[in-house]
This record gives C-alpha cells, structure tokens and sequence, in this order.
C-alpha cells in the first residue's frame, strides 16, 4: 500500500512532490517555459515516475515540443486544444482537439504548433528503456528541419540536438495556457 505523498511550495513558490499517491492541479504545479520550445508540465517533481511519463506540452504556432527522434519505447499523445503539425516517418499530418497520436517503439516522430493559438498536448510515454545507451536518437529529416524541429548531423546526445534552443527554466502557470 502507498501512501499519499507531499506536495510542499519551495522559497520561489514552485511545488515539489514527493514519492506517492497525489492529486496536483495543472495550474497550481511547477512549468517549464524555453522560449522557441513551449511549455511543459511533467506532474513528477523530483522523483521520475519509473514505469510511465506524462507530460502536458503548451507550444505556440511553430514551437516544436521535441527535436526530431524515435525512443526504444512508444509514446502517444493526445490533442487537448488548438492545433499542431505532427511530423512522422518523414510525412507532414495536420492535427486538432481530440486527434490521439500512437507512435509505437522506433516511430521517428516530433510535434510542432500551428494555427494561429496555443495548443495544449497531452504526452504518455514508457519508459523500459529510458536510462540505457539505446534509448534512442534523432535522426536527419528534411521536413523536421524545414518546421525547425530538426538535427543536421544524426545524434544520441540531446545536448547537442537542443544546442539551438535555451533549456526549459521553471515557470508557473500562464494564464491561457490550458483551455478553460
């Protein structure tokens, strides 16, 4: 049986969770904004959920939420609001609210916002083979890199594929992030 864990306010304001059940609202929890990448909301704080990752990604037209890549484990993704360019095996798909994306293991896939309002994207992913050397990569793709959401040189090391982008710094909510 787990116990419930502790959401707790650090000094700056931001909330931390510890190890264990909880309830945390997405306006109320700990962002991280980069400028050119959006938003994210993981909902893990410090300890990495082992199993499942979850992510709620805030991009504005033509922000990618990723680099071009593919993982040794699958991922979906889930359209809450607005609309988004979904680049996959090298094809263009526009999507909007509602569309469900399934990308199983070794899919080269990335998502990029579009239209002319944020879209608010729901991410689920495995994670078995996070933490070893075949995790994955990020592959050159023509069409990523003409959406800026590309590697030039095909890479394992995401230093050097988000090199062009600034890291994603701890940001509260936004108003008009997430739909009402």
């Amino acid at each position: 049986m787990t116990s419930e864990a502790r959401l707790e306010r650090t000094e700056d304001g931001f909330l931390t969770v510890e190890e264990g059940w909880f309830v945390l609202n997405a306006r109320e929890a700990t962002w991280r904004h980069g400028e050119g990448r959006g938003a994210r909301l993981t909902f893990e704080g410090e300890t990495k959920f082992p199993q499942v990752g979850t992510s709620l990604f805030v991009l504005a037209p033509g922000e990618p939420m990723a680099m071009y890549h593919w993982e040794a484990d699958q991922e979906n993704f889930l359209v809450l609001s607005g609309e988004a360019l979904l680049i996959i095996e090298g094809q263009e798909r526009r999507l909007r609210q509602w569309d469900f994306v399934h990308c199983p293991a070794d899919t080269k896939h990335v998502i990029v916002g579009a239209g002319d309002a944020p879209c608010a994207l729901f991410a689920v992913g495995a994670r078995e083979h996070q933490a070893s050397l075949e995790w994955g990569g990020y592959p050159v793709d023509d069409v990523a890199l003409r959406q800026g959401a590309g590697v030039e040189e095909e890479t394992a090391d995401a230093d050097e594929a988000y090199a062009p982008f600034p890291h994603r710094k701890p940001a509260r909510y936004h108003e008009g992030w997430l739909p009402d």
